[in-house]
């Protein structure tokens, strides 16, 4: 980058951060671009904001496609901005691999509350990226933090083990499931039980929601160890249970142990399994006072400040990560020195350890370098 350059860049910045400061909208959407994309200066925009980083609470919400996330997301901007809150939202799609377009049409599927003032939405696309969230969506969340906004909204493409980025970009992660396209398999894999600090049983008013629900609450029992504290299902006098919900908690550990409050334990947090119809607003209540119970819970049992501070350790390492990648990958003499070196890998001569530990070894001046020009990521 020539001096110019820089200084034009620098220029720009500082006039963008001023009207970033007083609060205006389209230098807000500005920054955004500007971080999403890695433009000039990003990394000199993000420094600034950082400061006003940390106020914020991030809601990731995540489920299979088809699960209702944008639906629910809408319902749960309606309650928040009903209480004043300012809202930010970022919603994440796949990119096609064949095109590598998106379809991005989170806005047109939030209408409801695309022109609140007081809410921003910003559609991402993966752009390859393998943990359901784009590379940046972290540093787009920062800078809506810095703008202000109360309240974050993650929602991402799909649930799975390859689908766990989420939790680490959240504070709160809300899984939203479906009572069909195999919904109960899903429950079982142990990453999907992991990441969520709250269930939601979207379209409850379809055949089999109990059965997930109940699913899914056996799960939990089984993580936690719940089931250990409650009386095998042959020791429950089923003569003294009055109706249907009682005989399915009588039926179920973990939620006979739930409803005794024995899994709730002062420095535990089970998740909660809640019924929702986000299309008929059935539920929501329900999911906004779980989501604010747990956010209080974290608040008060440090694990809060813990999950923040795992966020900034994993920003620091993702970062150089990418400087290394970049700085060796777009040198031209270690792509050259490397190509030299298939020959002898081919012929077995020497193993790719050993041609990774000789490139590192002769790429300590290109990656410390005093003199190397600041990577803006293109």
């Amino acid at each position: 980058m020539s001096m110019t350059t820089a200084l034009s860049s620098t220029e720009a910045i500082t006039r963008l951060l001023e009207q970033f400061r007083a609060g205006k909208p389209a230098a807000l959407a500005r920054a955004v671009s500007i971080v999403e994309n890695h433009r000039s200066g990003f990394d000199q925009l993000l420094a600034v904001l950082h400061p006003l980083v940390g106020r914020a609470r991030r809601i990731g919400i995540t489920g299979p496609p088809g699960a209702g996330k944008s639906t629910l997301t809408t319902q749960l901007v309606k309650r928040y901005r009903a209480l004043g809150l300012r809202v930010g939202i970022v919603a994440v799609d796949p990119t096609s691999p064949f095109t590598g377009g998106a379809l991005l049409g989170d806005r047109i599927r939030m209408e409801e509350v695309a022109l609140d003032p007081g809410v921003f939405i910003r559609s991402m696309a993966t752009r390859g990226s393998l943990g359901g969230l784009a590379m940046s969506t972290r540093e787009v969340c920062d800078v809506l933090d810095a703008f202000g906004m109360d309240i974050i909204l993650l929602e991402t493409v799909g649930v799975g083990q390859s689908e766990l980025d989420v939790a680490r970009a959240a504070d709160t992660t809300l899984v939203v499931l479906v009572p069909e396209s195999g919904d109960s398999i899903q429950t079982l894999k142990a990453g999907v039980m992991e990441i969520a600090d709250v269930f939601a049983v979207n379209k409850a008013d379809r055949p089999g929601a109990d059965r997930l629900r109940n699913d899914i609450e056996l799960m939990l029992g089984l993580r936690t160890g719940a089931h250990t504290h409650v009386p095998a299902h042959h020791g429950v006098d089923l003569r003294n249970i009055p109706d249907r919900d009682a005989m399915r908690d009588a039926m179920n550990p973990a939620r006979a142990a739930r409803v005794a409050g024995l899994m709730e334990a002062p420095d535990a947090w089970t998740p909660p399994v809640l019924r929702t119809i986000a299309a008929q607003q059935q539920g929501m209540e329900e999911v906004v006072d779980a989501l604010d119970r747990h956010f209080h819970y974290l608040a008060r049992s440090g694990e809060l400040r813990i999950r923040r501070l795992a966020r900034l350790r994993e920003r620091v390492m993702e970062i150089v990560e990418l400087q290394v990648r970049e700085r060796l990958w777009r040198d031209a003499a270690t792509l050259d020195w490397l190509e030299q070196q298939l020959e002898s890998l081919e012929s077995g001569v020497v193993a790719p350890f050993a041609v990774a530990d000789a490139l590192r070894g002769r790429s300590g001046m290109l990656l410390t370098g005093a003199d190397h020009a600041p990577l803006h990521g293109g």
